[in-house]
């Protein structure tokens, strides 16, 4: 049986149990202040949820943009090492808003907004670069 969308499916995957360890942190730091709506002016609380929210926000364009051009052209070493990339600076961004890796959080979101761009115009132009097949034939299947 082939997979369809390898580096996608391991990508969402991953992030899945990034995005879960994210909110079990946010949730333990909350509890400890007495699970408080929002931070309770906790600035560890605060920390923690904002990491969980920034991931939240940008990773699920970043997966629909590799699952889509994975759709388009198929899986390639480039866009696993995009995905890794991408996945392993979001670990950086939780250290770096608590202080404990001090250029974290800057250097996360730097890759996150090249992957967001990259990833972005590569998706723009791949309907303009590849050539559109006759009518009536059919696209071979992705490789991989």
């Amino acid at each position: 049986m082939a997979i369809i969308l390898p580096i996608t499916l391991t990508s969402a995957g991953a992030a899945a149990l990034i995005n879960t360890w994210l909110a079990v942190r946010a949730g333990q730091s909350r509890s400890a202040i007495g699970g408080a709506l929002g931070d309770g002016g906790n600035a560890r609380v605060l920390a923690r949820s904002r990491a969980h929210a920034n991931f939240a926000e940008y990773t699920p364009f970043v997966l629909i943009l590799i699952g889509l051009i994975e759709l388009a052209e198929g899986s390639s070493l480039w866009l696993w090492a995009a995905s890794a990339i991408y996945l392993a600076a979001r670990l950086l961004h939780p250290f770096g808003t608590e202080g404990i890796i001090k250029q974290g959080r800057f250097i996360s979101t730097i890759v996150s907004l090249l992957a967001l761009l990259g990833l972005g115009l590569y998706a723009i132009s791949l309907p303009y670069r590849v050539k559109p097949l006759p009518q009536g034939v059919e696209a071979p299947l992705p490789k991989g």
